[in-house]
């Protein structure tokens, strides 16, 4: 899981250059131009990504050291 939590950020960073939309003048929903939409996409899938992280990528053996040292009365 770990390659495909880093397969995402590298694509995330790749599309993030969005070179195509700095000269279209499209307006979505009226009022929003297409490149901050672009960029609203961005940060939404960002987001995602990171939940993902922090689900699938985070060492466990970190939350056990730190709640074994709360038990313990280690903590500083």
């Amino acid at each position: 899981m770990k390659t495909v939590i880093w397969t995402l950020v590298i694509i995330l960073l790749i599309i993030h250059q969005d070179n195509w939309f700095w000269r279209d003048d499209t307006l979505v929903f009226g009022f929003m131009p297409i490149g901050l939409m672009w960029h609203v996409g961005i940060s939404l899938s960002a987001a995602f990504v990171w939940y993902l992280a922090t689900v699938f990528a985070w060492p466990h053996e970190l939350e056990y050291h730190e709640n074994a040292a709360s038990e313990e009365g280690d903590v500083k």
